[in-house]
C-alpha cells in the first residue's frame, strides 16, 4: 500500500467519458473526444460485428464483490467458473468456447492479458468492476485492437468518466463464507471548469467456498482530468495486491461425491504421520498499472489520442513440498552421521517479476458518410521467472535466496491498423479494417523444472476484415462480416515443444431487429481454425491448463438475445446460443497406438448456452430480478471420452436492488442483495482430463489410463450490501 503515498507525484489515468450533469457546451466536445479513444478499439451499434455492451448502471446491481467474469456471466454465449467457488479470488471466462487466454481484454484501449501466458487473471484488479463506466464484448474476431488476437472474443473497459459535481461513496457488502466487500469512492468534482480528482480503495476477503480457498484482496483507482472545449487529458494510477490460499488443484469424482470441499493443496505429513495443511500455501501478487491518455480535437474532422502506460507485476505461490530430490534444487547431497541424503522436505516460492511499456496513438476523421480511424501501437514487455527455497529440513551449501531456477523473457509487439467507414446512404454502410501485427519473443535460461529453455521467435501477422450493413426499414438491419485473425503461442505452448502459429476465418451473418418496446440481435457464425492449440484438459504442476495442436477445426452457431419490455414494470432479457465445435481428422495416442478418430468434440464447447434476466422495476427506486443460467454438457478433452464429459447445469440467482432517496446528509441510500443457486444445484462448471500410457507387465501391451478432476461450485449462498452516496 505504499504506493499509495506517492501517487501525487505520479500523473495517472484513463481516457472516458463525461458526466450526463455537463451542461452542452461542455459535454459535447467531451463526448466527441472520447469517441477517439473509443473507435479505435470499439464498433458502434450498426456495425458489421457482433457484440454486447453493459453500462455502469447495469453492473452495479450485482456489484457486490464478485469479479468481472460474474458480472459479464448473462451475456450470449459467455461462461464463467471460480477456483474457490464463489465468485471471488480466481475466476474465468470462456466465450464460445474459447478461454481467458483467447479473450483479448483492454482496460482503456490498453492490453490486459499477461504478454507471455495471454491470460487475464482479474484477480490482480479485484473490485475493478467498481471504476468502469462500461463495457463491450465483440463475439469472434471483432475490431483490431490492441495485443494478442482475438480468438473466441474482445473484452473493451473504459474506465470512470469525469463528473462535474463533487460526490463521495461508500460501500459495505457481507456475504456467505465470510465474504466482505468494502470500498470508499470520491470526486473533487469540476474544479474551476477544468480539472476533475477522483479515486477509489476497496478491500474484499472471503473464506472461500473450497476449503481454505480464502481471498485477501485490495485495490486502488485514481484519477486527475484535465478538460477544455477541445482537449481532455487523464491520468490514472490502478492496482492490485491479492493473497489467496490455493485452489486449482480441483478433486477426483470419488471425493466429489463424498467431500465436494475437499482442496488438497498444502497437504503433508507431520513428523508423527499425521496429515497436515500448510497454513501458507498461497499466490501472492501485486500489479500496479500507470496510464496517460490525451484527447484532441482540432477541428470538426479531425480528432488524436495518444496513450502511454507503465505496469509492473511481482509477485510468486509459496508450496510445502515433501520428499524432494536434491537435484531438483541443485543442492549437492550432505553426510549426516554416516549417512548420505539427496531428499528433502522443504517450502519453495517461484516467482513472477514484470515490466510492461506501451505507446498508443490514433488519429480520427470523419465527414457525413466516411470515417477512418488510424493508429499505431508498440509495447515492450520484460520478465523474470525464478524460483527460491526460503526454508528446508536439510538445506545442504544452499544460500538464502539462491535462485534454482531462473528464465528471462523479452517480448516486442509492433500494431499498425487503419479501419474505414463508408456510409453510401441511409441504407447501405462498408467497413474494412486492415492490420498488420509484428512480435519478436525471446527466452532463455531454465524452466521450473530445471529444462533449458531458449525461444527466439519473430511472428509477423496481416489480420484484414471487412463488413457490410443494410438498413432495410427503421426496424430491420443485416449485416455480413469476414475477418481474419492470427496469434502466436503462449510460453507454455513453447515448454511443450509447440511453437506454430494459429490462423482462424470467421465469418458471420446478423439481423437485428429494434422496436420500441422490442430488440432482438441474432447472428450466425463459422469460425475455421488452422493449427487451432486446444485445451487438452490436463494441466501442468502449477495448475496451469495444457494445449494442444488440433490440426483443423471449427465453431459453427448461432446467437440470439432479445430485450422485450413486456409493460413499463416488466423486461425480459433471454439469450440462447447454439454451436458445434469439432476438431476434423483428430488423432490421438490410444493403447499405444496412434488412432484417427475422425471428428472429436472441441474441450470445453458446451453446444447449449442460455441465459435470461426477468426484471421488474417499481418506479424507479425498486427491482427485482431472476437470472437463469443454463450450460450444455461438455467434454474436457478432446477424444470424446465418457470420463472427460462434464454434465450440464442449470442455475438461477435472484437480484433486488432498493434506493432510498428524499433522506438527510445523504444523496441517496442503495441497498443490493444477490442470492446465487436459490435451487441448492450442486454443479460443476469446470475441471480437467487426464491420459496416461500404462504397461501392466504383460509384454507388448500398453493400456490408456483415463482420469478426471473437478472444481466444485457453490450451493446457495448471498451477498448483501449498501451503497451510502454524499
Amino acid at each position: 500500500m505504499k504506493n499509495l503515498f506517492l501517487l501525487p507525484t505520479v500523473l495517472l489515468i484513463t481516457a472516458l467519458g463525461y458526466s450526463q450533469q455537463n451542461t452542452d457546451t461542455l459535454r459535447k466536445p467531451v463526448e466527441t473526444l472520447d469517441e477517439v479513444l473509443v473507435q479505435s478499439i470499439r464498433v458502434d451499434a450498426d456495425s458489421p460485428v457482433t457484440h454486447s455492451n453493459l453500462s455502469k448502471q447495469e453492473l452495479e446491481t450485482r456489484n457486490l464483490g464478485q469479479d468481472i467474469p460474474y458480472l459479464l456471466n448473462y451475456l450470449p454465449s459467455v461462461v464463467t467458473t471460480s477456483d474457490a467457488g464463489a465468485g471471488v479470488g480466481y475466476t474465468y471466462i470462456r466465450v464460445r468456447g474459447s478461454d481467458a487466454s483467447r479473450v483479448n481484454v483492454t482496460l482503456n484501449g490498453i492490453p490486459f492479458n499477461d504478454s507471455e501466458s495471454q491470460g487475464s487473471f482479474w484477480v490482480n484488479l479485484p473490485d475493478f468492476a467498481s471504476s468502469v463506466e462500461n463495457l463491450q464484448l465483440q463475439r469472434g474476431v471483432g475490431t483490431s485492437t490492441n495485443g494478442s488476437g482475438a480468438f473466441g472474443a474482445s473484452l473493451n473497459l473504459l474506465s470512470d468518466a469525469v463528473s462535474e459535481e463533487a460526490y463521495a461513496e461508500i460501500s459495505n457488502s457481507v456475504g456467505s463464507f465470510g465474504t466482505r466487500k468494502h470500498n470508499v469512492k470520491l470526486s473533487t468534482g469540476l474544479i474551476n471548469d477544468h480539472i476533475e480528482m477522483s479515486g477509489r480503495l476497496s478491500k474484499i476477503v472471503s473464506d472461500g467456498y473450497i476449503d481454505r480457498a480464502s481471498s485477501d484482496l485490495k485495490s486502488y483507482f485514481l484519477q486527475a482530468a484535465y478538460v477544455d472545449d477541445n482537449t481532455l487529458i487523464k491520468a490514472i494510477s490502478f492496482g492490485g495486491h491479492e493473497k489467496t490460499y490455493q485452489s486449482w488443484f480441483g478433486i477426483d469424482g470419488e471425493t466429489l461425491e463424498n467431500d465436494r470441499t475437499f482442496n488438497p493443496a498444502g497437504m503433508y505429513t507431520d513428523g508423527q504421520g499425521d496429515t497436515q495443511f500448510y497454513d501458507n500455501e498461497v499466490d501472492d501478487y501485486r500489479q500496479d498499472h500507470y496510464q496517460l491518455h490525451w484527447n484532441q480535437r482540432f477541428n470538426n474532422s479531425w480528432s488524436t489520442n495518444l496513450g502511454l502506460n507503465y505496469t509492473n507485476g511481482r509477485g510468486y505461490f509459496e508450496q510445502y513440498k515433501e520428499e524432494e530430490d536434491f537435484e531438483d534444487y541443485k543442492f549437492a547431497p550432505v553426510d549426516i552421521g554416516g549417512e548420505s541424503i539427496n531428499t528433502t522436505d522443504l517450502i519453495r516460492r517461484r516467482w513472477l517479476d514484470n515490466d510492461y511499456y506501451v505507446i498508443n496513438a490514433n488519429a480520427t476523421y470523419k465527414n457525413s458518410k466516411l470515417e477512418v480511424t488510424s493508429g499505431a501501437f508498440y509495447s515492450l514487455y520484460k520478465g523474470d521467472h525464478y524460483g527460491e527455497v526460503i526454508w528446508a529440513r536439510f538445506a545442504s551449501d544452499s544460500e538464502i535466496r539462491d535462485k534454482y531456477y531462473l528464465s528471462d523473457a523479452t517480448k516486442n509487439e509492433f500494431t499498425v491498423f487503419s479501419k474505414a467507414t463508408y456510409r453510401l446512404n441511409n441504407k447501405w454502410q462498408f467497413f474494412i479494417d486492415l492490420q498488420g501485427r509484428f512480435i519478436d519473443y525471446t527466452t532463455g535460461g531454465v524452466t521450473s523444472d530445471l529444462v533449458d529453455i531458449d525461444v527466439d521467435k519473430n511472428f509477423e501477422f496481416f489480420n484484414p476484415k471487412a463488413g457490410i450493413t443494410y438498413q432495410l426499414n427503421p426496424s430491420n438491419q443485416f449485416y455480413g462480416y469476414y475477418g481474419r485473425a492470427n496469434r502466436e503461442p503462449t510460453r507454455n505452448d513453447f515448454e511443450e515443444g509447440i511453437s506454430t502459429a494459429e490462423k482462424l476465418n470467421d465469418f458471420e451473418l446478423g439481423w437485428r431487429y429494434d422496436k420500441s418496446s422490442f430488440k432482438l440481435n441474432s447472428n450466425l457464425y463459422f469460425m475455421d481454425y488452422k493449427d487451432q492449440l486446444v485445451l487438452s484438459g490436463a494441466l501442468n504442476d502449477v495448475g496451469a491448463p495444457l494445449r494442444t495442436t488440433s490440426g483443423n477445426s471449427y465453431r459453427l452457431g448461432i446467437e440470439i438475445d432479445a430485450d422485450w419490455r413486456l409493460s413499463s414494470k416488466w423486461r425480459l432479457m433471454p439469450n440462447l446460443a447454439l454451436s458445434t465445435n469439432k476438431n476434423k481428422d483428430f488423432v490421438a495416442s490410444i493403447d499405444g497406438a496412434l488412432v484417427d478418430l475422425g471428428n472429436t468434440s472441441i474441450s470445453f464447447s458446451p453446444e447449449i448456452v442460455a441465459s435470461n434476466m426477468f426484471v421488474y422495476s417499481h418506479k424507479e427506486n425498486l427491482q427485482i430480478g431472476l437470472l437463469s443460467k443454463f450450460v450444455g454438457e461438455q467434454y474436457m478433452g478432446n477424444i470424446d471420452s465418457e470420463a472427460s464429459m462434464l454434465d450440464s447445469f442449470f442455475v438461477n440467482d435472484i437480484n433486488v436492488v432498493y434506493e432510498l432517496t428524499n433522506i438527510p446528509i445523504f444523496k441517496s441510500i442503495v441497498f443490493n442483495a444477490l442470492i446465487n443457486n436459490v435451487l441448492d444445484v450442486k454443479y460443476v462448471s469446470n475441471g480437467y482430463f487426464f491420459t496416461y500410457d500404462d504397461d501392466f507387465s504383460t509384454p507388448g501391451e500398453i493400456t490408456t489410463v483415463e482420469g478426471a478432476g473437478y472444481y466444485p461450485q457453490s450451493g446457495i449462498n448471498f451477498l448483501a450490501g449498501a451503497t451510502l452516496k454524499f
